[in-house]
């Protein structure tokens, strides 16, 4: 499973590592093709790890987080030119004229054009409404993180939307836990792994692709190598690193998850 953000090629600075160029989003795009592997949308994955449908060979997700201005027209034009289904998480305080959000300045898409993206064959998931570091927040303040980003989604497609990806992957029992009673049927964390069969509905892992990344890595995660594989445990370093900012955060209000 794929995670990008932006497909550009002057990224504002803050987000200019987790960006890749049209020219190698292109060329990312063919070697899935070139890949035989069987796209899918989350849903799509969703209804196999429930086991209303049996898993296809070799399936791969490309999925986009909060809803860069490039999303809605030639990054959706790319993939619908090659006839690949695709999942967008949108932050949706940051695509709604005067929302709130935690994210720094950079061109985004609007909430009105998620029916776009639904056109052109992208699935809708959820990405909080302000992309704050959801294993840091008070009960109350992730409830609401959770449940109001559902719910404009929902007003605004008019249909339920049961996906969600945690922002830049920060997670914890706590959270899984809360996302599964606000409705969502998975989540999506990073863990920049390859995910599998066995990997868990409310934490299931992507691979971040990074600027620096080659296409050599993407041919070599497609081939099924290059990463570790999920599910496994969170080691000692991510546990205190969660910690330490949830400390940070007692004391300094949300943070931005980046």
């Amino acid at each position: 499973m794929f995670l990008y953000h932006a497909v550009m090629d002057d990224p504002p600075e803050w987000i200019a590592e987790f960006t890749v160029t049209p020219k190698d989003f292109a060329a990312h795009l063919d070697a899935v093709v070139d890949s035989g592997r069987t796209p899918l949308t989350i849903s799509a994955l969703a209804d196999c790890l429930a086991g209303r449908a049996p898993l296809p060979p070799r399936p791969v997700l490309l999925t986009f987080d909060d809803g860069f201005a490039d999303l809605p027209g030639p990054t959706a034009d790319v993939l619908a030119g090659r006839g690949l289904p695709a999942t967008a998480y949108l932050t949706t305080g940051a695509i709604t004229p005067g929302g709130r959000s935690l994210l720094p300045t950079a061109p985004m898409m609007t909430l009105d054009e998620a029916r776009r993206l639904e056109e052109a064959g992208l699935e809708i998931g959820s990405h909080t409404v302000t992309h704050a570091q959801l294993d840091t927040l008070t009960a109350r303040r992730l409830r609401a993180e959770l449940r109001d980003s559902k719910a404009a989604l929902e007003d605004t497609l008019g249909h339920s939307v049961p996906h969600l990806a945690y922002p830049h992957g920060y997670n914890s029992p706590r959270v899984r836990a809360a996302a599964a009673r606000a409705g969502y049927e998975t989540a999506t964390a990073v863990r920049h792994a390859l995910s599998s069969d066995r990997d868990e509905r409310h934490r299931i892992a992507r691979l971040i692709v990074r600027r620096g990344h080659t296409l050599a890595d993407v041919e070599a995660w497609l081939a099924g190598g290059g990463a570790r594989i999920a599910p496994y445990r969170d080691g000692p370093q991510t546990i205190a690193w969660r910690w330490y900012r949830r400390g940070r955060a007692m004391l300094r209000g949300p943070e931005f998850a980046g």
